[in-house]
């Protein structure tokens, strides 16, 4: 995200020795025992049996065929739950983050480069029980050579806006298993298990934005509320780009009766939203929707006037002018789009072949993935 779309509140947040030590107070990993990248020997003769030594772009792309093609795991997107590589395995059936531990650890058994990788992803909320979950989104990178990468995805069908990803460490694909896990146990108002799984995220990374906002929506639902407050304003004093923490605050400050702060916090959130143009995206996709396509021409010229790199705003306002006849406008629209995604390489291309080479020149940054959930 651009600069300009970062929520600015005008407040100090200081760390609380006492809150910290209630949520940072593990010495060790607590569950040890859950490897989510372990495979089973199982796995492994599965492996031998139909993976052939050879370069390594042919080792990439037999795994790539063991876990997708139908002769072999034919392995099915699942976001329901987030599963270890061993599970994914055995169930054919797999989150992003699940299906990029199985490929990982595959990969690094016959000696190749395959990392997690974050990439943003243009905001999908889905109601889950009495909440809503955003789920953002990690795949793998591996190098071939010093200039020449290669990206697996596994999600379908997924549009991604443009390129906007970060390297990150197995510790912190580790946090985000448990962080995972947590917000799945929060859904089944299971408040213990999913603290318990937060707190192990913030032990692996205390510096993980969405599981402080995760874990405070835990404590909310357990009536923890001073601690749930400080979990939700540590969040966004670790990533002022969570927006996320920031309506769990609205709804929080609204709920406990303070309403000149929450209506501070609801407009950093409507200043927010005028300059994000995914939030203009939107309206005009729900306008679109409801044949309303004047207003719908009207959000997306604002996304196009606030980011005029992404090419599906180009697309959605040549469908909607086509809809208000000018047909021509409809056209040049198109070959904008089209141009965009043939001549910038940082643009990513769902695909049925699911890697992807890449020249190591792409614009990286920081990202984060995993669930992250708002109060309903």
């Amino acid at each position: 995200m651009s600069a300009c779309n970062i929520v600015r509140l005008d407040f100090t947040f200081i760390d609380d020795r006492e809150f910290e030590a209630q949520i940072l107070d593990q010495q060790a990993d607590a569950f040890p025992t859950i490897d989510p990248m372990a495979l089973s020997p199982e796995i492994i003769a599965y492996m031998e049996r139909h993976v052939k030594k050879g370069t390594q772009v042919e080792m990439v792309d037999q795994l790539q065929s063991l876990l997708f093609a139908d002769q072999y795991l034919d392995i099915q997107y699942d976001d329901s739950i987030t599963r270890t590589a061993v599970e994914t395995f055995h169930d054919r059936r797999g989150n992003c983050l699940s299906v990029v531990y199985l490929y990982i650890a595959m990969a690094r058994y016959y000696d190749l480069d395959a990392r997690f990788q974050t990439v943003l992803v243009r905001p999908s909320w889905d109601k889950r029980g009495e909440l809503l979950v955003l789920s953002q989104h990690i795949n793998a990178i591996g190098k071939f050579s010093q200039n020449t990468s290669y990206v697996v995805d596994f999600t379908p069908e997924i549009t991604l806006q443009q390129l906007t990803a970060s390297t990150i460490g197995d510790d912190k694909a580790r946090a985000l298993f448990f962080n995972n896990l947590g917000a799945e146990k929060l859904i089944e108002k299971d408040y213990d298990a999913s603290i318990a799984y937060f707190k192990n995220a913030l032990y692996l990374n205390p510096e993980l934005s969405i599981s402080w906002n995760n874990i405070g929506t835990a404590f909310s639902r357990s009536e923890q509320n001073d601690i749930a407050e400080y979990a939700y304003r540590k969040a966004f004093s670790l990533d002022r780009t969570n927006t996320t923490a920031v309506n769990n605050l609205v709804k929080f400050y609204t709920r406990e009766g303070d309403f000149e702060t929450a209506e501070r916090y609801a407009k950093a959130i409507e200043r927010f939203n005028v300059k994000n143009p995914y939030f203009h995206y939107n309206l005009g996709n729900i306008a679109f929707a409801e044949f309303d396509y004047e207003a719908a021409k009207e959000h997306f010229v604002s996304a196009i006037r606030l980011k005029d790199s992404e090419p599906d705003f180009y697309l959605a306002l040549s469908k909607t002018v086509e809809e208000l006849g000018d047909l021509e406008q409809a056209n040049t629209l198109f070959e904008v789009a089209r141009y965009i995604y043939q001549q910038s390489s940082e643009i990513y291309h769902p695909s049925i072949n699911k890697v992807r080479i890449i020249d190591e020149k792409s614009i990286l940054r920081s990202s984060s993935a995993g669930f992250s959930v708002r109060a309903n």
